[in-house]
């Protein structure tokens, strides 16, 4: 197929918006499809099957593609080719070999990605080391049980990739592991980056517990800056340590660095120091509470924000308004913005529900549901592969009966490398 010919079903103007009058149900515009035939997205290499080579064409009747474009097809095709995505466009009839899968009526989604996750061990457990409260040399990759009964909600909800983090009740507890939410499969079968980031703590939960120094707010920043001078004086010395091998690839740049931060003190501390002043690839996790009130200048940083678990603020500006913290930072000019659950804190597979309740107190819906895609995939340097459907990238794949962020739709089918890993016919309900 030509991709000159490619015709694109785009948001002409306005992006989805909510389409509900009740709180809590949330879904996208159905929008007009424009393809009239004949172009698609431009295939990552020859279509045609090889020997060994496996294929697969999954019909159905809207591809959300959220790629740049924010490209819609409708109806749509996609052909997948040893586990990637080969072509995604227009219906079209599947290449010899092509195994067909048909998916009538049922919508099309990336998998959808977090960055603040806990449940790669099946629970809170094995989730800190409290002894210290700087930890830069644990890794949370020890942790992971593939497959746990968690991570098979999570993907049955339709979120098919996590960064898996040690908890916050230290100021440094780790490096967490960027793994898939496949069913079956061993560790090396799931996990993307053995050390995928670090995880910092900066606000609240370290102060309580976290070891002889670092109880107060001047000690936390205290122990953060040394652990973070240390590491970067020993690269540049050149200096073997393996207590800071990794933190050092952080203040490089190497490796991103996640944060929990939250109220307007907190998260402006966060960027004063890994933004502003060290220039890591920083992402703020939570922004909870009042922190809302400093967006413009956390903008102003550059530095991203993962918002969540919680979508709304109603106590801590004491304006008595109900403020949807989402819809203040993309008010700001929040580039990026992405959303968690925080799991299980929150369900793993009730990230859609982060996405809707955000844009039913007043974010663009359609930037919620990039916000569950690929805004996460590309702050954390994953977007090649991940976040969005474009030739090229892990087939990575979400079916559901309607709008991936509208409560009423039902994920029917979740493939994952292009293998089938949840199929609500087959399955039963999960969760």
């Amino acid at each position: 197929m030509d991709a000159a010919t490619t015709t694109n079903d785009r948001h002409a103007g306005a992006r989805m918006r909510a389409a509900t009058a009740v709180a809590c149900l949330v879904s996208l515009v159905a929008c007009r499809s424009s393809a009239t035939g004949g172009g698609g997205r431009a295939s990552s290499g020859p279509l045609e099957l090889g020997p060994g080579d496996r294929g697969q064409a999954i019909h159905c009747a809207k591809v959300l593609t959220l790629d740049d474009g924010d490209t819609i097809h409708a109806p749509a095709t996609i052909l997948v080719k040893n586990g990637k995505l080969a072509w995604i466009g227009p219906r079209r009839a599947a290449p010899a070999g092509y195994e067909e899968r048909s998916a009538d009526g049922l919508w099309a989604s990336p998998g959808m990605v977090e960055l603040h996750s806990h449940i790669h061990s099946g629970g809170f457990g094995d989730t800190n080391d409290m002894v210290l409260p700087v930890n830069g040399e644990l890794r949370a990759m020890t942790a992971l049980r593939p497959g746990n009964p968690l991570v098979r909600r999570a993907v049955a909800g339709g979120v098919t990739t996590l960064y898996g983090i040690p908890g916050s009740g230290t100021s440094m507890s780790g490096f967490g592991v960027i793994y898939k939410t496949k069913v079956d499969g061993g560790f090396e079968d799931v996990v993307l980056h053995k050390v995928g980031g670090l995880k910092v703590a900066q606000s609240y939960n370290p102060e309580r517990n976290a070891g002889d120094l670092g109880r107060t707010r001047a000690g936390l920043a205290w122990i953060l800056e040394d652990a973070a001078d240390r590491a970067k004086a020993l690269r540049a010395a050149d200096a073997e340590d393996l207590a800071h091998e990794d933190l050092a690839k952080v203040m490089e740049r190497e490796l991103p660095v996640l944060i929990h931060c939250a109220g307007s003190d907190g998260f402006a501390a966060a960027a004063r120091m890994w933004q502003v002043k060290y220039g890591t690839r920083c992402v703020l996790s939570h922004g909870c509470f009042d922190a809302h009130a400093t967006a413009p200048w956390i903008v102003a940083t550059g530095a991203p924000i993962n918002a969540g678990p919680r979508t709304v603020d109603y106590m801590t500006t004491r304006d008595g308004a109900i403020t949807g913290t989402a819809a203040k930072y993309l008010a700001a000019g929040a580039k990026d913005l992405s959303l968690n659950t925080d799991s299980p804190v929150l369900p793993q597979e009730e990230l859609f529900l982060q996405g809707a309740m955000s844009a039913r107190y007043g974010a663009d819906d359609y930037q919620m549901l990039r916000g569950c895609t690929i805004a996460p995939a590309r702050v954390f340097g994953l977007d090649h592969r991940l976040g969005s459907l474009e030739a090229g990238k892990d087939a990575d794949i979400v079916l559901s009966t309607g709008s991936p962020l509208d409560p009423r739709s039902r994920v029917e089918r979740v493939y994952i490398d292009g293998a089938l890993q949840y199929d609500r016919a087959r399955d039963g309900q999960w969760f």
